[in-house]
């Protein structure tokens, strides 16, 4: 079985900054992980590996340094990984992203599973996966929280709802995106990172997998983000110093005026 995972290169929660001109995430210079939550397709990978045997090849899209995520990859124990990295994708939306990965997969070789994080932790949209799975044609079941069997050609899933679960299945190849119930992300291995330091990981351009430049880059993305606000957060408010008896009542006192004002004292 030959099972590809796109992963995503993000900044921590706590750099994610926005360029108020392009509506783009800045990422120059900033400290970026492996998305999270693909780190649960990683282990959803493996453990198929695991049971029925063949490859897990891991992808992205991103600047050069995104090999540092890929080879993070490769020390957890997937089998390959590719990189797309060239200017012409940069400030892709979810459509030109999902495009460019759609046909990296088809470069990369023949796959049977698609497993995506449920989505990524900067652009928080959860289209890019399903994205590829339009471009490529296949099958697309969204956050799977556990893969039951693959058997004749087909997988059987337990779906995350609204209500509880869903069983359901589908013909491969296909694509999934999992949530976090589908399994705990192991930790990379000694044995792995050695591993990781050795391997060469192939970078592609644009052109080395024929992207289309009408569908890649700021462009060739049918989202524009016409501006952005940062929510100022303000609470008026007065502070009483309760340090004796009169003031301590006093605070009492005031803030038994302000429930009643607002209607909340019953």
């Amino acid at each position: 079985m030959n099972i590809v995972v796109p992963i995503k290169q993000v900044p921590e929660s706590s750099n994610v900054k926005m360029d108020p001109e392009t509506g783009t995430v800045i990422r120059k210079g900033i400290e970026t992980v492996v998305n999270p939550l693909d780190l649960y397709a990683l282990e959803a990978s493996l453990r198929l590996r695991e049971q029925h045997g063949g490859t897990v090849t891991v992808i992205s899209m991103g600047p050069p340094q995104a090999t540092r995520a890929l080879k993070e990859a490769v020390a957890m124990g997937c089998d390959a990984a590719a990189l797309l990295s060239d200017r012409r994708v940069g400030g892709s939306d979810t459509c030109a992203t999902s495009y460019a990965l759609a046909q990296m997969i088809k470069t990369v070789g023949k796959y049977d599973v698609i497993i995506c994080g449920e989505r990524a932790t900067d652009g928080d949209t959860a289209q890019v996966g399903p994205g590829i799975a339009s471009w490529l044609d296949v099958p697309a079941v969204t956050y799977v929280s556990k893969i039951e069997e693959i058997e004749d050609g087909r997988v059987l899933m337990e779906r995350l709802v609204e209500e509880g679960y869903q069983q359901i299945s589908t013909s491969i190849p296909c694509l999934v995106t999992v949530v976090k119930e589908v399994a705990t992300p192991r930790l990379p291995t000694l044995k792995g990172k050695i591993r990781s330091m050795e391997l060469n990981i192939p970078v592609y351009s644009a052109d080395d997998i024929a992207l289309d430049p009408k569908y890649i880059g700021l462009k060739g993305s049918p989202t524009k983000v016409v501006r952005i606000d940062t929510p100022k957060v303000t609470r008026g408010g007065r502070t009483i110093a309760a340090q004796d008896d009169v003031s301590i009542e006093a605070a009492a006192d005031e803030f038994i005026d302000l429930i009643e004002k607002k209607g909340l004292l019953q």
